[in-house]
């Protein structure tokens, strides 16, 4: 019986020795690992930093290591955003580390404007929150001490009241 096995083996390795020599030389290589650019930032930002050009890179990243929708992919959606948290050095920026900038900012006087019909008011107000386009806020008239809300639009007013 021993013989029979030894002959057995010899055999099995001969033909897997022969597939082997039978294959391409490319398929007997690892496919090499897909890689994806990521923009990460080139130096330290910290939180409240707004972030610019020069603060991002490009960096080579295997796309199998990296969960897409949960970093950042494009430059343009980083740049002109302010850090929520500390971002480190050539590392993936995670979606929720950015906000946009705030064009309220609090205790600093915001025009704020109502409008409904024809009629248009504007007057000054201090913000109590700061607070992004789309955001809503709460500021208080300088005038006659009542607080107001209102959304802060893309030209850093506030509006309030009908629209």
């Amino acid at each position: 019986m021993p013989g029979f096995i030894r002959t057995l083996c010899a055999g099995f390795l001969a033909l897997v020795a022969t597939a082997l020599a039978a294959q391409p030389a490319s398929a007997q290589q690892q496919a090499p690992q897909q890689e994806m650019l990521l923009p990460v930032p080139a130096v330290t930002i910290y939180p409240n930093d707004e972030i610019n050009e020069e603060h991002i890179m490009d960096r080579a990243f295997i796309a199998a290591t990296v969960t897409r929708g949960s970093v950042q992919e494009d430059r343009r959606s980083v740049v002109g955003k302010v850090a929520r948290r500390t971002l480190l050095k050539g590392q993936p920026i995670p979606v929720n580390a950015l906000r946009e900038p705030y064009l309220v900012v609090t205790g600093k006087p915001a025009t704020v404007v109502f409008e409904e019909g024809g009629l248009s008011i504007t007057g000054q107000a201090t913000a109590l929150q700061s607070g992004a386009v789309g955001d809503v806020v709460s500021l208080r008239n300088t005038e006659s001490g009542l607080q107001l809300r209102g959304v802060v639009t893309k030209d850093g007013t506030v509006r309030v009241g009908g629209q």
